[in-house]
C-alpha cells in the first residue's frame, strides 16, 4: 500500500513539474519568473475552487437521485435560483457555472475579452462572500493575479495569449480529484516554482518558504506523545506550509479548533488563505490574519495554543527598545530584556512562548547565532533556561532551505517539563544530498523524533544535559558545546608508521646504492 502511494506520489509530482515547466517555457521571457509564480498559483487555485464547488453540488444531486446532473452544464439563472442560497454559509464563496474554470478554458483561445472576463470573475468570487462570515477569508485572494497587468504583455491580444497558455496548461495537469491526490499539489507547485526561481528572486526566494521535509519534522516534534491538541498557530505563517503540514501529518490526531496564523507580506498572506481552501480546510476552521506579529499581534483572543510551529525571518531589525512601552508588553516583560534592535529573533521566540499553553509545545526554526551571542540575547537565554522552558535544541544539516546554505537549528519549548534538563541533538549528518538542496528523508526524521522521545545519550548524536551545566557554560545553547563531534580523521599508529618509514629509508638506500653501481659501470665504459 505504502509503495503504491509512493509511486503515485512520484508520478503525480513528475507530471506536475513537467506541466508547470512547459507552461513556463511558453510564457518565459514575457513575465519575470517571480511574477509568473503568482499567475500559476492563482489560476491553480481558481481551478481547484471551481472543481470543488462543482463536486459539492454534483454530489448532493447524485445522492438525491439525479445521476446525470453536472453543475457546469446548467445556466447561471438556474444556479442563482436553486444553488446560491446557503452555499456561502457552507463553502465561504459562490461561483456561477459560466464562471467555472472548466467553462472558461473551453473558449480561452478565442475569447477576445479573456483578461477582463477573468478579472471580473475573480472580483465576483470575492464579492460573493461580502456580508458573510467568510468575507475576511476571501477578500483580496486574487489580488496578485492581475490579469490586466502589462506584465503579461503590452496589448490585450498578448495578455490573452499568455493567459490562455497558462489556463490550458493548468487544465491539462491530471490531478484526478484534488482530495484523492497523493501529493500536496499546491505545496509542490510552490516549492518547485521557488526552487527554480529563487536564484533570481534574491533573498525572498527562501525567506517565506519552509521545505516540506522540515515542516514534517516540526509537526512531528510538536505532536509527539499527544493524541489531540486544541489548535495550531504559526506567528509568521508565510504561505501556510507549516500549518498545513500539521493537518497532513495528523489526520488521525485531533486538532479541535483549527489553524491560526499571522503574516506580514501581502502575497504570502493571500497564498496562505488559498492554501487552506486547497487543503479542504473550511473558512470557519482557520484564521489567517495580516499584520506585524511583533508590534500588532492579531490572535490575542485565541491564545493559548497547544501547538506552535514557526520559521520566523532570521535576524531582522525591529524597533526593540526604541519603543519604551514594549518592555511592559506581557510577551516580552518576563525576560526583563528586549531582543536587540538588529536581531528580532528572541522577540519572535518570546511571543511564541507567551502564546503557548501550559501543556503545549513550540518548535521554531532558528539562526544558529542566537544560541551563543552575548548581551540581551544571553539574558533572554538565561530566563528561558532558569525557568526550564527549553525542551530541546536540534542542529540541522546545512543547505536545507532555498536561498540560504546556513545550517539552521530547531528550538523546542514547553512549559510542562518534569526535569531540569535540556536535550541537545546533532542532526547535522541526517540528510540526503539532492541537486539543489539537501533533504531530510523519512528515516532522518524518524531518527530525530525517536531521540526526542527517548531522550537517551547517544555518542556524537545526542545528550541530555543538566540545566546547571548550561548555566556554567554561560547559557550557551549551541549543540556543539554539549555533543562531541566524531573525529572522522584516520587514526595513525605511530609504531607502525615508524616501522614503515624505516623500511622506506632502507629501500631508498638500497636504490641509491644500485644507481651508484649503474653510474660507475657507465663511467668505466
Amino acid at each position: 500500500m505504502a509503495n503504491t502511494k509512493e509511486s503515485n506520489e512520484t508520478a503525480q509530482r513528475a507530471e506536475l513539474h513537467r506541466k508547470i515547466w512547459a507552461i513556463a517555457d511558453n510564457v518565459r521571457g514575457a513575465v519575470d519568473g517571480w511574477d509568473f509564480k503568482q499567475y500559476i498559483l492563482g489560476i491553480l487555485f481558481y481551478r481547484f475552487i471551481s472543481e470543488n464547488m462543482t463536486e459539492f453540488f454534483n454530489k448532493a444531486e447524485h445522492e438525491a437521485g439525479d445521476l446525470e446532473f453536472n453543475y457546469a452544464d446548467i445556466s447561471d439563472e438556474e444556479a442563482e435560483e436553486d444553488f446560491r442560497a446557503g452555499t456561502v454559509e457552507d463553502k465561504g464563496f459562490f461561483i456561477l457555472p459560466s464562471q467555472l474554470f472548466e467553462n472558461i478554458v473551453k473558449t480561452a483561445r478565442t475569447n477576445e475579452n479573456l483578461n477582463t472576463d477573468l478579472a471580473n470573475i475573480f472580483k465576483a468570487i470575492e464579492a460573493s462572500a461580502v456580508g458573510f462570515e467568510s468575507e475576511d477569508d476571501i477578500k483580496g485572494l486574487f489580488e496578485d493575479v492581475d490579469t490586466t497587468s502589462n506584465r503579461l504583455g503590452g496589448t490585450v491580444a498578448e495578455k490573452n495569449t499568455r493567459l490562455a497558455d497558462i489556463l490550458t496548461g493548468i487544465s491539462e495537469i491530471n490531478f484526478g480529484s484534488f482530495q484523492h491526490n497523493d501529493i500536496d499539489a499546491f505545496g509542490d507547485a510552490y516549492e518547485y516554482l521557488i526552487s527554480n526561481y529563487a536564484s533570481n528572486a534574491g533573498k525572498s526566494g527562501g525567506e517565506f518558504f519552509t521545505p516540506q521535509t522540515v515542516s514534517k519534522l516540526l509537526a512531528r516534534l510538536v505532536m509527539e506523545g499527544k493524541d489531540s491538541i486544541n489548535k495550531v498557530y504559526d506567528p509568521t505563517c508565510g504561505s501556510g506550509s507549516l500549518l498545513l503540514q500539521m493537518k497532513k501529518q495528523f489526520e488521525e490526531h485531533i486538532i479541535d479548533e483549527g489553524f491560526f496564523g499571522q503574516e506580514i507580506n501581502m502575497t504570502n498572506f493571500n497564498l496562505a488563505r488559498m492554501n487552506m481552501f486547497l487543503h479542504n480546510v473550511n473558512y470557519n476552521n482557520f484564521s489567517i490574519k495580516r499584520g506585524d506579529t511583533l508590534l500588532k499581534p492579531l490572535h490575542n483572543d485565541e491564545k493559548p495554543f497547544d501547538a506552535i510551529v514557526s520559521n520566523p525571518p532570521y535576524s531582522i531589525k525591529w524597533i526593540g527598545d526604541g519603543d519604551p512601552t514594549l518592555i511592559n508588553d506581557e510577551r516580552f516583560a518576563p525576560a526583563g530584556k528586549l531582543a536587540p534592535k538588529s536581531y528580532a529573533d528572541y522577540a519572535f521566540i518570546m511571543h511564541s512562548l507567551s502564546y503557548l499553553s501550559s501543556k503545549g509545545r513550540a518548535a521554531i526554526v532558528c539562526f544558529p547565532g542566537i544560541f551563543y551571542r552575548k548581551g540581551a540575547e544571553k539574558i533572554i537565554r538565561k530566563y528561558l533556561i532558569d525557568n526550564n522552558f527549553v525542551d530541546c535544541v536540534i542542529q540541522l544539516p546545512e543547505n536545507l532551505f532555498f536561498g540560504t546554505s546556513i545550517a539552521t537549528c530547531i528550538l523546542v519549548m514547553a512549559k510542562n517539563k518534569t526535569e531540569n534538563k535540556t536535550l541537545f541533538i546533532d542532526a547535522s549528518k541526517e540528510f540526503k544530498k539532492e541537486t539543489n538542496n539537501n533533504i531530510l528523508q523519512p528515516e532522518n526524521i524518524e531518527k530525530i523524533v525517536s531521540e526526542f522521545r527517548e531522550k537517551t545519550d547517544v555518542e556524537y548524536f545526542a545528550r541530555l544535559v543538566d540545566n546547571s551545566e548550561i548555566a556554567e557554560n554561560d547559557y550557551n545553547l549551541s549543540v556543539s558545546t554539549y555533543v562531541e563531534k566524531e573525529d572522522t580523521r584516520e587514526k595513525i599508529d605511530i609504531d607502525v608508521l615508524n616501522k614503515e618509514i624505516e623500511e622506506t629509508v632502507k629501500r631508498i638506500d638500497e636504490l641509491r646504492a644500485s644507481i651508484n653501481e649503474i653510474v660507475k659501470e657507465l663511467e668505466s665504459e
